[in-house]
């Protein structure tokens, strides 16, 4: 079997079962519909010149929490087959498991690159045109404004893939969701507890804060890595954490 053939499978199981579908509107929903609300609640506040509040960080806020879903779609692309047992059947027909894992990946990033930069425009279109209504709103070439839209795109992306390694590594779904929430969104807050540099270091390195900054046009934490610097950092983990996903993955009885 081919490496496109691989491709085309996995597009196939992806794309035709129920969980993608829902995962995926809720993404959408989840981004879209915070960001307005958020937006809603803040922006007479954000027109106070009084309030030193960056507006940037709120014109993509819902991406926040819509991240889980792009997480947990990775989770599900490699521990539903696991839970089902459809991952004989896959390692049957393609016995080199590098290639399962490569095509998982593809397909997975690609599918989060396109929608998550869409949802990211949506959600700026929805959340600046409330911003406007009070004068503080974003015009696309502002600075930041188009870097977070496309990078939003590229780091759910990365972190589609960063649950595919979870999924891989835990092979169980409950299981891998909830390390992979404890990674992104609990680890952070505790490891800023720490003292000193290494500690305000830890922070700056940790998965979601490293990534997730490209995908805001300001950050609620100025200390954070530079916006690229802290997605190649997210990229740089992720692609250590997919290594050895596969190197398990090759070496572990389905």
């Amino acid at each position: 079997m081919r490496f496109r053939h691989v491709l085309d499978a996995e597009w196939t199981k992806i794309r035709t079962v129920r969980s993608t579908a829902w995962t995926l509107a809720a993404l959408v929903v989840l981004s879209v519909g915070l960001t307005a609300l958020v937006c809603l609640a803040a922006a007479a506040e954000l027109a106070d010149s009084t309030l030193d509040e960056p507006v940037g960080a709120f014109v993509l806020w819902g991406l926040i929490v819509g991240q889980l879903a792009a997480l947990v779609l990775g989770i599900l692309a490699a521990s539903a087959e696991y839970s089902s047992g459809m991952i004989r059947t896959t390692l049957a027909a393609v016995p080199r498991r590098r290639s399962v894992v490569a095509a998982k990946a593809l397909v997975l990033g690609a599918m989060l690159l396109v929608l998550g930069t869409v949802t990211a425009a949506i959600s700026y279109l929805v959340g600046n045109s409330i911003l406007d209504r009070q004068g503080v709103g974003l015009a696309l070439d502002d600075p930041g404004v188009l870097r977070a839209i496309t990078g939003a795109g590229l780091y759910l992306s990365v972190l589609a893939i960063f649950g595919l390694a979870l999924g891989l590594l835990i092979r169980h779904t409950a299981g891998a969701v909830t390390v992979g929430i404890a990674i992104i969104f609990v680890a952070s807050p505790l490891v800023d507890l720490l003292p000193g540099a290494f500690g305000e270091w830890l922070n700056k390195l940790m998965p979601g804060n490293a990534g997730g900054s490209i995908a805001m046009v300001e950050s609620f934490d100025p200390n954070l890595l530079d916006p690229w610097v802290g997605f190649a950092v997210f990229t740089a983990e992720t692609g250590l954490l997919l290594a050895l996903a596969w190197w398990l993955f090759a070496r572990r009885d389905a």
